[in-house]
């Protein structure tokens, strides 16, 4: 009971640290502080709120897993103490990254905001390379086979529509 209370308290603390400022903080400070006037294409604003919206639902699912499924962060300094798998997990490996993508996307859209855009860009090759140089050789150290048969299975950035069931 305690582990998965230290689980749920150190994800929600990284929660706000890390997507909190990627995805939240950072837009904010590009788009002065959503000062910035809404879209004026049809649809942009709602199709941007729509990711939005459905992408931190995604983002909040995922960490929940890494708590309750895996007992521990998505935080290198407390890993979980097992291979999450489950839930979004069964159709991409990297949902957290996924979702903060197309929240910024989404912020994109509602404002029009090339700016948010580039940094979504410049995010996105950040989390690319983390994920390749750190990220998977430390998952494949750690969990070995078992990690490398998620990897064969689930793709790690654009989700398969079948949910994995190995």
């Amino acid at each position: 009971m305690m582990r998965t209370f230290s689980a749920i308290a150190g994800s929600a603390l990284f929660f706000v640290v890390a997507p909190g400022v990627v995805a939240g903080l950072m837009p904010w400070l590009l788009n002065d502080h959503y000062r910035k006037p809404l879209a004026t294409v049809p649809g942009v604003v709602a199709a941007g709120c729509i990711l939005v919206i459905v992408a931190a639902a995604i983002l909040l699912h995922a960490f929940a897993r890494f708590a309750l499924e895996g007992l521990g962060t998505p935080s290198p300094v407390a890993p979980t103490e097992k291979l999450v798998v489950g839930g979004i997990y069964r159709h991409v490996r990297n949902p957290m990254y996924v979702a903060v993508l197309a929240i910024l996307l989404g912020q994109a859209l509602i404002f029009s905001s090339w700016t948010v855009l580039v940094y979504g860009l410049i995010a996105a090759a950040a989390m690319i390379s983390f994920v390749k140089l750190y990220e998977e050789p430390t998952l494949a150290s750690r969990y070995g086979e078992e990690y490398e048969a998620y990897r064969r299975a689930v793709p790690g950035w654009l989700p398969r529509l079948t949910p994995w069931r190995g």
